[in-house]
């Protein structure tokens, strides 16, 4: 009962920050980033990413959707967790994308590709966003799950690839999800 209105609830947020009519007095006042509460005024949401050159060389590339995960724990290919607690952020990651997906009312796709754009938090020091490969297949076994593409092997997805987004200015890193349609391969 508590996960169905927790769902309802996020879908509800999601819902209305994707239609700008997010009002303060039905959001929460603070939401989480990582161990720091963030005022929710403050919340960076980067400008999507122009990737219309990576796109461009796809065949058969059609319609396309930027989804901007939320703010939360990333997993990377350097942390060394404990197995359960690796679990249950890549079971977070998953369901956000989930809901996400089920937000933005995304149509089913035959086959498509996606893109994931790390917006790294504001730091000198040059950045990997092939490191975020943990955080971007949870969040493709979300849209898994969301019924977006029938199952993520090749015959149905082509990727995640990498991308290199700007960085956000409060917080910690997001990813954003770029997913293209692409035209169904016939045999």
């Amino acid at each position: 009962m508590e996960v169905r209105t927790r769902e309802r609830e996020f879908v509800a947020l999601t819902a209305r920050l994707v239609a700008g009519r997010a009002s303060a007095a039905a959001t929460p006042k603070k939401k989480r980033c990582g161990r720091k509460a963030v005022p929710l005024e403050s919340v960076s949401v980067p400008e999507p990413p122009d990737l219309s050159t990576s796109v461009s060389a796809l065949p058969g590339a059609g319609r396309s959707w930027t989804l901007l995960m939320p703010y939360g724990e990333l997993l990377t290919s350097n942390q060394r967790l404990h197995h359960m607690a690796e679990y249950r952020v890549r079971k977070r990651l998953r369901q956000e994308a989930a809901l996400t997906a089920r937000a933005h009312r995304l149509p089913r796709l035959e086959r498509a590709a996606v893109y994931y754009v790390l917006h790294p938090r504001p730091i000198k020091r040059k950045r990997d966003p092939g490191n975020w490969a943990p955080t971007a297949k949870a969040y493709v076994d979300g849209l898994v799950d969301a019924g977006l593409v029938p199952d993520d092997n090749s015959d149905y997805l082509v990727g995640p690839y990498p991308e290199m987004g700007r960085p956000v200015t409060t917080g910690g890193a997001r990813i954003s999800l770029v997913v293209v349609e692409l035209a169904p391969v016939s045999i």
